[in-house]
């Protein structure tokens, strides 16, 4: 399932306005170790457009028309008509489940009372569907949740040995270590654990070997959030970072974790270190090392079954806290350490070398901001790289990622309170107008069903005008 709301409090938004978006509109882009020839120049518009089929809103949410076979026959047809390319679905959910029949994994079959069009594979189905009408469909994974907790569903919830050996660890504001659905949230997993690994990788070669997509796309493949994961074993593998990597012989007695994070708050809702301690930049590197490291595997077991297919990752587009979820999309020709126009004080020497833009075929980032334009706004005008609008996004992304990868810039059409339609357009347009590889439509379900947007009404004709070249 897609994230609809960014994973950052209001306060880092603050903060972030004053400390990391700092370079100005006058100032040079900097080389920060520079491009190579594989770059993809800026000029290059493939115009791409994607829309994403949320499974839980679209197959079982009330209004959601992709459990009937006519319905989506007839609902692809009014998205090919309007200009769209290209379909994301989901096939494993936050629950761990999966919209197939699977030998890792159980199969959604109904949720709420609603359930598929009986003895039809959805996935092979909408396989079938999309490329009758020449359009590309992809594949997505809910990769690193195994639990839905709104429902008290899933992998976590089906198998007591699975949750208590991996379930994300995670500290409360007062510094104690309890499970992630002890808190409310949904049931991340330990991506350092090497048997949830293991099953992330079979259910995308799973998924690969069955299905003729055209594209696997990695979502939620990340650690919950900064609070993730002070398990014993996440521990263990820490200490072993320190005296692999820095030869660091106190690490074994170290305070763990408030060696790491010394005192907790919380702000909007969110737990946030207070202060931190001695090792925390170095536990900020060791996380990004994990997903780098699973996404080279993950990209090489694609590549091995269907060299042609494509693999990509959706992220949100804030990439100065991205940092909170264990995860560096950049390219690793981007140093955030040495970078002296865009400061991130939380990076460390050789941070860049966890960097996965190069390991993608295809980078979605969620844009998910009203403003459209950088001079909208007195506060950024005379900014250039501003994590938290549209132009000042893909500015950052383009600054960061060095071009390696083609960028699909992401816009919300119904969980922002767009003021019109004509603004909704107008973002979709200037997305598409100015990335690499095209813009992403989220969800497909706001498009049909006018009580799931803001603006209560069909958005087929905004988004047509928004693509109209």
């Amino acid at each position: 399932m897609k994230r609809i709301t960014p994973i950052v409090p209001i306060a880092a938004v603050l903060l972030l306005l004053l400390v990391v978006s700092c370079k100005k509109s006058g100032s040079s882009d900097g080389d920060a170790g520079g491009g190579t020839e594989n770059s993809n120049a800026d000029t290059v518009r493939r115009r791409n457009v994607l829309a994403w089929v949320d499974c839980r809103s679209n197959v079982y949410g009330t209004t959601g028309r992709f459990n009937d076979t006519a319905q989506i026959r007839k609902t692809l047809d009014t998205l090919k008509n309007i200009g769209v390319t290209g379909l994301v679905m989901d096939v494993k959910g936050s629950a761990g489940y999966t919209m197939y029949p699977s030998a890792y994994a159980t199969q959604y079959t109904s949720i709420g009372g609603k359930s598929f069009t009986p003895n039809v594979d959805y996935v092979a189905f909408m396989v079938e569907e999309a490329h009758k009408r020449n359009m590309k469909i992809y594949a997505s994974t809910v990769t690193f949740v195994e639990g839905d907790a709104s429902r008290g569903m899933g992998k976590l919830y089906d198998d007591p040995a699975f949750k208590s050996s991996y379930e994300s660890i995670v500290c409360d504001v007062n510094g104690n270590r309890v499970p992630i659905t002890s808190t409310g949230r949904n049931g991340f997993v330990n991506p350092s654990q090497p048997a949830v690994q293991e099953r992330a990788l079979n259910i995308i070669k799973e998924i690969v070997t069955k299905y003729g997509v055209d594209g696997m796309i990695l979502d939620y493949a990340r650690y919950a959030d900064i609070y993730a994961d002070y398990s014993d074993y996440s521990k263990a593998q820490f200490i072993k970072f320190l005296q692999d990597k820095f030869q660091d012989n106190t690490a074994a007695s170290m305070n763990f974790p408030k060696d790491i994070v010394s005192s907790w708050k919380e702000s909007a809702g969110a737990i946030l270190p207070n202060t931190t301690g001695k090792y925390f930049n170095k536990w900020l590197l060791y996380r990004s090392g994990v997903i780098y490291d699973f996404f080279k595997k993950a990209r090489a077991a694609v590549k091995a079954i269907k060299p042609a297919v494509d693999f990509g990752v959706y992220v949100g587009a804030w990439y100065g806290t991205y940092y909170q979820v264990g995860v560096n999309w950049a390219s690793q020709d981007y140093d955030p350490f040495s970078d002296q126009s865009i400061r991130f004080d939380w990076a460390y020497p050789g941070y860049n070398e966890t960097g996965y833009a190069e390991q993608l075929d295809i980078l979605m980032t969620g844009n998910y901001y009203t403003q459209v334009l950088l001079s909208e706004n007195s506060a950024t005008a005379n900014l250039k790289y501003h994590w938290w609008s549209i132009e000042g996004s893909i500015n950052g992304i383009k600054y960061i990622t060095k071009n390696k990868v083609p960028h699909y810039g992401s816009v919300d059409m119904g969980n922002l309170s767009w003021s019109s339609k004509a603004e909704l357009t107008r973002a979709i347009k200037y997305i598409i107008d100015n990335t690499t590889g095209g813009v992403m439509l989220f969800d497909i379900v706001h498009m049909y069903a006018p009580e799931t947007n803001q603006l209560k009404q069909p958005l087929w004709d905004a988004v047509a005008a928004g693509l109209k070249k």
